[in-house]
């Protein structure tokens, strides 16, 4: 499985595969050679980094410290890096088991990254590409732990969580996955992801209106965990004002709401049309703004706010919206990030702006790939 999101632009669950860039070829082609390699540390991508004669190779279905046989699978001699699978494991990792699903693995379905990886070390290897990034984008040493989350059937096999599926089709009707970074299929009987669970739009005992195939969490302890670990962060008081930015249909706005005291005192800004007019009924007076988020709040007055969320798409808030919410000197912003490199860069920014990073959390939502959700707060440093 390839996961996909749950709006455009939304959420790393993509169930189409990202095609390679076209570019020109720097030489001869050396995909299908295959190299003897000592497997380094995980990498952010759902692979592991090995080298051949000074070359970066990254490679797919291996786990650090392993010594695998690698088939190239994208690469020219010119290259700065290869792609590879590890076809063949020579000296295997105390942390790998048999892939629960029969379509995991090197030349077929693309999705699951680290179904060869117990689930422990699984998000310890999350943990690690969090720290990695942080590290190395934001100069920051942070210790991070990936947390579990509860949702999966069976509990605690990390697989049946997704409670949206889509499958491509054959031609001759049946079901099926694409390869990684292919359009290619695999023919399939299930997805073992699947959650035979419906998704419920219901959080604290609250329902939520959500547009047929509109976003919501696709793993169903998501919204709960986020909810809680975003309340806890801002620890929202009486009267204070908050702005709720890539907002979708309002989860965090409403209870925002309640702990504020006041609906009017919260401001949603979501792109997503659709989303945006189901956040103004999930949440009756609050102000509901659609839009690109930079560009809206550049449109408004610069007044003041106390809490601010950001739960921007995959690319994260970029400069201009970070620039936009420094300028309103909240006390707390709580970021929701689903990429460390990007949650990296943003937390860079809000450093330049005065801002740091206080805490972190992180939730195994996307178990069997190598995904993760991270809740970061961050707060003015004192003058």
């Amino acid at each position: 499985m390839t996961p996909q999101p749950d709006r455009p632009d939304r959420r790393p669950d993509r169930r189409r595969s990202r095609q390679p860039r076209a570019r020109a070829p720097r030489g001869a082609s050396v995909v299908g050679r295959e190299l003897e390699v000592e497997v380094g540390p995980v990498g952010h991508g759902g692979f592991c980094v090995a080298r051949h004669e000074g070359r970066a190779v990254f490679v797919r279905h291996a786990l650090p410290g392993e010594r695998v046989v690698a088939r190239i699978t994208e690469g020219t001699e010119g290259d700065r890096f290869w792609r590879a699978d590890a076809v063949s494991v020579l000296d295997a990792s105390p942390h790998r088991v048999t892939p629960p699903c029969p379509y995991a693995g090197p030349d077929a379905c693309g999705g699951c990254d680290l179904q060869h990886v117990a689930l422990p070390h699984q998000r310890e290897l999350k943990a690690a590409v969090v720290v990695e990034q942080l590290r190395r984008v934001a100069g920051l040493d942070v210790e991070v732990v990936v947390e579990e989350v509860p949702g999966d059937h069976p509990a605690g096999s990390g697989l049946g969580w997704r409670t949206r599926q889509r499958y491509a089709r054959l031609p001759d009707g049946g079901r099926a996955m694409r390869k990684h970074r292919s359009h290619d299929l695999v023919p399939v009987e299930a997805c073992l992801l699947e959650s035979p669970v419906p998704a419920r739009h219901e959080v604290r005992g609250l329902d939520y209106e959500v547009a047929d195939g509109g976003f919501w969490q696709v793993h169903p302890g998501a919204p709960e965990v986020l909810l809680g670990a975003v309340l806890d962060a801002l620890d929202p008081r009486p009267g204070e004002a908050a702005l709720d930015l890539y907002a979708g249909v309002g989860l965090f706005a409403r209870f925002l709401a309640e702990r504020v005291g006041d609906p009017a005192r919260v401001t949603m800004v979501e792109g997503d049309a659709s989303a945006s007019s189901y956040a103004r009924q999930n949440v009756p007076g609050a102000t509901a703004l659609s839009g690109d988020v930079a560009t809206v709040l550049a449109g408004l007055p610069v007044e003041p706010v106390d809490l601010v969320v950001l739960d921007p798409p995959r690319e994260g808030a970029r400069r201009a919206a970070v620039e936009q919410v420094v300028a309103r000197a909240p006390r707390a912003v709580a970021h929701v990030a689903c990429d460390p490199a990007a949650l990296a860069r943003d937390v860079a920014l809000f450093a330049e702006h005065g801002y740091a990073l206080r805490t972190l959390r992180a939730f195994d939502l996307f178990p069997m790939t190598h995904h993760v959700e991270c809740v970061a707060l961050l707060e003015p440093t004192p003058a």
